[in-house]
C-alpha cells in the first residue's frame, strides 16, 4: 500500500519534486534551478527541455534520497509558473520556441490594442503582457510558418502543467481550470475556451488543450514513475490557496516567490473587482462546481532579491539579504520599486519601470537591500487594501508562504507594514503541498478537506511594531515613489 504522495512544482526559477505523508510532512525534496534567457530588454524565456530533464532529475533524486520506489506514491500532483507559454510539436515534441516567461512584456502594443471591457467581461482579467494568450498570437506571427502549422493541427499549445503532464503520460494534452483561467482565453461562467476570444486572438482551437478539473486522474506516467496517477494539475498559487487550507470564502494566503500573489476564496461565485484585482478560478475538484478567488499579483518580490544578486552583485545568496538589512536600522529613506516588468496589481500600468529613489551619498547597498525587502512588503499591502475594498473583508492576520517567508526580517516589516499578525504555516512550501493535497484527495488517500484542515500548523507569527504614525509616513513615501516610476517607457 503506498503510504506518500508526490507533487511537482514547476516554478519560475527552478523545478522540485516533493514527497509528503499522510500527516502531510514532507519526506523528501530535490530541486534544481534553470537558466532565466533574457534575450532582450522586457524579453524573458526559459528551455522547455532543461525544465523537463531537470523534473526526471528530481523525481530520481528525491525517491532515491528517502529510499523510496514510484510503487511508495499513490499519485502525483503537478503545480506550475502560470500564463507562460510554451509550443511543441505533436508528432516529435520538440519546442518550437523557448518557453515565453509571464514576466516578459514583449507584446505591450499587442495589448493596448484590446478591448478592456470584453476582456474583464469574459475571463475576469484585465489585458495585460502577463497573461498567455498574447504570447501565443506573439509565436503565431513571428515564428516561420508556425501559424501554418497550427491550422494543420500540427503543434500544440499549453503552459508548463500542459508540457509535464504531456512529457509523463506518453501525449495526453491537457491542462486544469485555473492555469486555463490564466490564459485570457477561458470563459470564466462556462469553463471553457472562448469562441470569440480565440477569433479576436486568432489562435486556432486545435493547438489547445482540454481543459479539466484540478483533482482528477489524467492518466498514469509511463517514464520516471510507471504506473502512478498523475492526478492533479493546479496553478502554483491556487495550488497554496489549497496547501494554506483557505477553504472557506473569505480565507486568504499570500505567497512570496518570484512575484507576490494574495489570493481570497470568493466562493462558488465569482466576485468582479472594481479596484484593480483579478477573479480567477481557485480550484475546481472533479465534478464539483468551481471555487472562485479574487488575486492580487505582484510582479517583482523575491525576483528584486535575485536582481540585486544576479544583475548588481550586491549579494552572494537570497539569504544573506537578511543579514544585510539587518545591519541597518532602516532604509534612511530609500524608496526600491522593483517594477521591473512595469506594476501589476492593482496599478497595471506596463509603463512603469523599476526605480531607486531618495538616495544620497551616505546610503549603502544595506539601505538598498532594506529598501527591496520593504518593497515586497509595501506591494503586498497596496494589495491588500484592494481586496478590503472590494471584498468587504478586513484581514486580522495574514497567513503567508513561499521561499521568502525564510526571511525573518523581511516577515516583521510585513507585520509592521500593514498593522496585523502574520503567520506562517509549518510547511512553508504550501504550492506544492497544495498539489499533492489535491492528488491524494483525487485517489482517496485523504478523504475530505477535514483531513487536510487537520495537518494545518503554525510554525511562527509576527506581530505588527511599528506606530500608527511611523506607518503613515512609510506609505506616503511608498506612493510618492509609485508616482516616480509611471510613464517611463511608450506602451502602444
Amino acid at each position: 500500500m503506498a503510504h506518500f504522495v508526490g507533487a511537482i512544482d514547476q516554478g519560475t526559477t527552478s523545478t522540485r519534486f516533493m514527497i509528503f505523508d499522510r500527516a502531510g510532512r514532507e519526506i523528501a525534496r530535490h530541486q534544481l534551478e534553470h537558466r532565466q534567457i533574457l534575450p532582450a530588454a522586457g524579453r524573458v524565456e526559459h528551455d522547455a527541455t532543461e525544465i523537463w530533464e531537470n523534473t526526471l532529475k528530481t523525481i530520481g533524486v528525491a525517491l532515491s534520497g528517502a529510499g523510496l520506489v514510484a510503487a511508495d506514491l499513490a499519485a502525483i500532483g503537478i503545480t506550475n509558473q502560470r500564463e507562460s507559454v510554451l509550443v511543441w510539436d505533436r508528432e516529435t515534441g520538440e519546442p518550437c520556441h523557448n518557453v515565453i516567461v509571464w514576466q516578459d512584456t514583449r507584446t505591450d502594443a499587442l495589448v493596448a490594442k484590446l478591448d478592456a471591457d470584453l476582456i474583464r467581461e469574459k475571463t475576469g482579467l484585465p489585458p495585460a503582457t502577463y497573461f498567455s494568450a498574447t504570447k501565443i498570437q506573439w509565436l503565431l506571427e513571428n515564428v516561420d510558418g508556425l501559424r501554418d502549422r497550427a491550422s494543420r493541427g500540427e503543434v500544440l499549445f499549453g503552459t508548463m502543467d500542459s508540457w509535464l503532464i504531456w512529457n509523463l503520460t506518453g501525449g495526453r494534452h491537457l491542462t486544469d481550470v485555473t492555469n486555463a483561467s490564466r490564459t485570457m482565453l477561458m470563459n470564466l461562467e462556462t469553463l471553457d475556451w472562448d469562441p470569440d476570444l480565440l477569433r479576436l486572438f486568432g489562435i486556432p482551437r486545435e493547438m489547445l488543450p482540454s481543459i479539466r478539473s484540478s483533482a482528477e486522474v489524467y492518466g498514469t506516467a509511463d517514464t520516471v514513475l510507471p504506473g502512478v496517477p498523475i492526478a492533479a494539475a493546479i496553478g502554483d498559487q491556487q495550488a497554496a490557496l489549497f496547501g494554506q487550507t483557505c477553504f472557506a470564502p473569505g480565507e486568504a494566503k499570500c505567497t512570496y516567490g518570484t512575484g507576490g500573489f494574495l489570493l481570497m476564496n470568493t466562493g462558488s461565485t465569482p466576485v468582479r473587482s472594481s479596484h484593480g484585482l483579478i477573479t480567477t478560478v481557485g480550484y475546481r475538484f472533479g465534478d464539483a462546481p468551481a471555487t472562485y478567488a479574487l488575486e492580487g499579483s505582484i510582479a517583482a518580490a523575491g525576483a528584486a532579491i535575485q536582481w540585486l544578486r544576479d544583475q548588481l552583485g550586491v549579494l552572494d545568496s537570497a539569504a544573506e539579504s537578511e543579514t544585510l538589512a539587518a545591519s541597518v536600522d532602516d532604509s534612511a529613506g530609500v524608496c526600491f520599486v522593483p517594477a521591473f516588468s512595469g506594476l501589476y496589481a492593482p496599478y497595471w500600468r506596463p509603463d512603469a519601470r523599476a526605480a531607486i529613489v531618495g538616495l544620497s551619498r551616505f546610503h549603502t547597498a544595506a539601505h538598498i537591500t532594506r529598501a527591496a525587502l520593504e518593497a515586497i512588503c509595501y506591494q503586498t499591502r497596496d494589495v491588500v487594501e484592494a481586496m478590503a475594498q472590494d471584498s468587504g473583508t478586513t484581514l486580522d492576520c495574514l497567513q503567508v508562504d513561499g521561499g521568502v517567508t525564510a526571511n525573518a526580517l523581511c516577515m516583521q516589516l510585513q507585520a509592521d507594514i500593514l498593522g496585523v499578525p502574520v503567520s506562517r504555516p509549518a510547511v512553508a512550501e504550501t504550492t506544492a503541498l497544495g498539489a499533492a493535497y489535491a492528488a491524494g484527495l483525487a485517489v482517496g488517500f485523504w478523504h475530505s478537506v477535514d483531513d487536510l484542515r487537520a495537518n494545518w500548523h503554525e510554525d511562527r507569527r509576527w506581530q505588527p511594531s511599528w506606530s500608527p504614525e511611523r506607518r503613515d509616513e512609510g506609505i506616503t513615501r511608498w506612493k510618492a515613489a509609485i508616482d516616480r516610476t509611471l510613464g517611463w517607457v511608450s506602451v502602444g
